[in-house]
């Protein structure tokens, strides 16, 4: 049975996003209403020690504190703990009958600025970039590479740590790095086929750094104790259904969100599609290595029109490199910024993101099992 476009949009009477374009005319900058004091800084050390190590306080020749710990065993490793797993049905074409689509509200701490688009990289912070990805047309010229950045290239670095950037940062798992955003105090919305699936319902450790900027973690790091899904996508191809679902909520093992605020969570609708509302933030491998964020504007996403909002592939033209696998893509509504889908494939035509109700289901479950 063909499902029609008009099946699609059960959500099409949402509030329309603001266009990329008009965000800084439309969301007002705002400074920090009071400033945060001195925090405890929680720093967990996957290392092999004898007994309960002795902690002492020291600097380096630069005057940077240093903390010894001895007892520490040379040349032995540990790794952190695999971490639990809990899967859910999708919702399918239920999510027709849902008398309004699903939302999760963002969060600003009064602690943080409030500014609509990043700062670009200061001057003094740019260096060479170490790699780049250059368009199809320019290979000739700059020898091959193969890319998926449609010129011109509309990704740039910066550095700010106000809200919403620093609720992005760096995913790190035992199958390398991406990207993800915090989307509740301790929940974070990232690809699944980051994840090391284990066989025994669990997987391999995951590490988040928000708005990590090699070597400055300005918020320190935290670490997942467990993962929602839908879908299990292992990769390293993303097939048309494991495209559907390619997103995790993963919950932390502190409530990092206190420092950084997060996004809210809104399901896509085709009724969106074709507008340059989206934004996307990620850690590109191409740029510098993945140590830094990179920043695009004015996106648009187009939903597969056989496919429920439920569940949904957006193509799109984006400029995506590896690593950015996770970013968030979120548009501005008049209250804040909402999460709507996840880098998920790219090729050289085109690349692909990852949504629906479905991810706002896991957002909503992720927060209530774990406040």
């Amino acid at each position: 049975m063909r499902i029609t476009r008009e099946k699609n949009m059960a959500f099409a009477d949402q509030p329309e996003p603001i266009q990329a374009k008009e965000v800084a005319q439309r969301i007002q900058s705002r400074k920090a209403l009071k400033r945060l004091g001195l925090a405890q800084l929680d720093i967990r050390l996957p290392g092999v020690f004898q007994d309960q190590p002795k902690i002492e306080y020291g600097k380096d020749e630069l005057g940077n504190p240093v903390l010894r710990l001895d007892n520490f065993r040379v040349g032995e490793m540990k790794l952190p703990p695999d971490i639990e797993t809990k899967g859910f049905e999708t919702l399918g074409n239920k999510s027709d009958k849902f008398n309004q689509a699903l939302v999760t509200q963002g969060y600003l701490p009064d602690h943080l600025d409030l500014r609509p688009i990043p700062k670009k990289l200061p001057r003094k912070l740019q260096t060479a970039q170490l790699l780049r990805a250059y368009p199809m047309e320019e290979r000739g010229k700059f020898g091959y590479r193969a890319t998926t950045i449609f010129p011109p290239d509309q990704r740039y670095i910066f550095y700010d740590t106000s809200y919403p950037w620093c609720t992005c940062g760096r995913v790190d798992t035992p199958l390398g790095y991406g990207s993800g955003v915090m989307v509740g105090p301790r929940h974070l919305l990232t690809v699944s086929h980051l994840i090391q699936w284990n066989a025994n319902n669990t997987a391999g450790w995951v590490q988040f750094r928000p708005h990590y900027y090699a070597p400055s973690a300005p918020f320190g790091d935290c670490w997942g104790i467990r993962v929602y899904y839908k879908y299990k996508v292992v990769g390293p191809t993303v097939d048309w259904i494991e495209g559907m679902y390619d997103y995790v909520i993963v919950v932390l093992d502190r409530r990092k969100g206190d420092w950084t605020g997060w996004m809210g969570s809104r399901g896509y609708t085709d009724a969106w599609d074709g507008s340059a509302y989206w934004s996307h933030i990620g850690y590109p491998g191409d740029l510098t290595s993945g140590n830094r964020p990179i920043f695009q504007g004015s996106i648009s996403l187009d939903g597969l029109w056989w496919e429920f909002d439920s569940h949904e592939t957006m193509e799109h033209h984006g400029d995506v490199w590896p690593g950015q696998s996770g970013g968030p893509y979120f548009g501005w509504w008049d209250d804040g910024p909402y999460a709507v889908a996840t880098q998920s494939g790219q090729n050289s035509d085109e690349n692909t993101a990852s949504g629906g109700q479905d991810l706002v289901d896991l957002v909503l479950r992720a927060r209530a099992d774990y406040p």
